[in-house]
């Protein structure tokens, strides 16, 4: 998956020498702390208390976090903090609650009422990853357990407070490259209508789970890796139809997934970022797996969501992601990289430093933030909005764009993507 376009406009030198101040102070620390959210897996033997993962959660000042289940030890450790929480109803929960408005009503009753509002739940992914999922039932059943769900919260004065989606990879999507041919494949589409219908009635977002080291691990002869670790000293790489810059392919990643939704008329749903990440350690055939790149993978998110930098679709708008994960969980099936995707080993050591906390004791491997060999540069939102092109240069190409791609540039061009 090799960048699209390349430019060579150079970093803002101002940002840069702005950003150096900014990453060894403890406001930028704080900050960040607040914008970006966490995902806290439990597939674990060894992990601490839901009490002190809430400890070590407010010391760090995370604001946002994101749980795969509904265990109540769990959501009643949060309660107080003022932490914001997605919580997930599981996939073999997803037909029968489809299949029964009483059984919708029972889970919100036993699962999020008792907690609310003191533990702040924002939100409710029905499922992860359903429709790439090989089994049809289920995949067919996400819908109307999402109505079935959203209509049990309304009848107990939540809906307003709790969003209802679902956290999908970037498997849905037939091209992501370059984002403005964003297309889900012929499987999703079908299931994609009524699924963004229901978002936009409910002003839901769009939850994407999108891990750039796939694809650099995929491909790493043809992918650059600086792009792929969202580095803002890369040169970037430019849509080739709508003149958009890209510094980064996580933002690219997401505004392919809005450009696959306009194609079916929803082109105004917020996408955010449920899961990203990047592995600190892999087996042999892994490549890129290693402490210094997932140190700079999260390093440049967390420089981006200070900076409150949106995609450069929607430069206005914040990207909101959660990062994954805050432990390392022993107990993942599958590769070792699996199991080496937190910032924190079980014990409450750092695998690395991103800038999250200040004065804490690292581990061996670990790499202080201020070690790094210069503060990465970030155009925020004033590069972006630099480098849109005029809406007559999109109108221009026209005539040589197929009809998909020419109707779904007007709708950018039209202004209607909510920037």
């Amino acid at each position: 998956m090799a960048p699209f376009a390349t430019s060579t406009r150079p970093a803002s030198l101002q940002l840069s020498a702005l950003l150096c101040v900014l990453l060894f102070s403890e406001v930028w620390v704080l900050q960040c702390s607040a914008a970006i959210g966490i995902n806290y897996g439990q597939v674990g033997n060894n992990l601490p208390t839901p009490a002190q993962v809430v400890s070590l959660l407010s010391s760090l000042r995370v604001g946002k976090v994101r749980i795969y289940d509904v265990t109540p030890q769990v959501l009643a450790a949060f309660a107080g903090t003022g932490i914001e929480l997605i919580v997930t109803v599981p996939n073999d929960l997803v037909q029968p609650m489809a299949a029964s408005a009483g059984q919708a009503m029972q889970w919100a009753t036993a699962n999020i009422k008792p907690y609310f509002p003191a533990t702040r739940v924002t939100g409710i992914a029905v499922g992860n990853e359903v429709f790439t999922d090989d089994d049809q039932a289920l995949k067919a059943s996400l819908v109307p357990a999402m109505r079935n769900l959203h209509a049990a919260l309304a009848q107990l004065g939540m809906d307003g407070y709790v969003h209802v989606s679902t956290a999908s990879s970037l498997g849905v999507l037939a091209n992501s490259y370059p984002p403005s041919q964003g297309a889900f494949t012929p499987e999703c589409a079908p299931l994609m209508l009524p699924f963004l219908r229901f978002l936009a009635e409910t002003n839901a977002p769009f939850w994407i789970n999108a891990y750039p080291y796939f694809a650099y691990k995929a491909d790493p002869a043809n992918v650059s890796l600086s792009y792929a670790l969202s580095d803002p000293y890369h040169v970037g790489a430019v849509d080739p139809y709508t003149h958009l810059q890209y510094t980064s392919m996580l933002y690219a990643q997401v505004d392919a997934v809005t450009f696959a939704a306009a194609r079916l008329g929803y082109g105004g749903i917020p996408v955010f970022v449920s899961e990203t990440g990047w592995p600190s350690k892999g087996d042999a055939d892994e490549v890129g797996a290693t402490v210094e790149n997932a140190r700079a993978y999260n390093r440049n998110l967390l420089v981006r969501q200070v900076g409150n930098e949106g995609t450069p679709l929607r430069p206005r708008q914040r990207l909101e992601v959660y990062l994954f994960a805050l432990f390392n969980e022993d107990m993942k099936p599958g590769p070792t990289s699996e199991r080496n995707y937190g910032l924190y080993q079980p014990d409450g050591r750092m695998v690395y430093n991103v800038g999250l906390a200040q004065q804490q004791t690292t581990s061996a491997a670990s790499l202080s933030l201020a070690a790094s060999s210069a503060p990465p540069a970030m155009g925020a939102k004033g590069k972006h909005m630099r480098c849109r092109p005029e809406k007559k240069l999109v109108f221009a190409m026209w005539k040589a764009l197929p009809p998909s791609t020419l109707e779904v540039v007007g709708w950018w061009a039209s202004g209607r993507h909510g920037v």
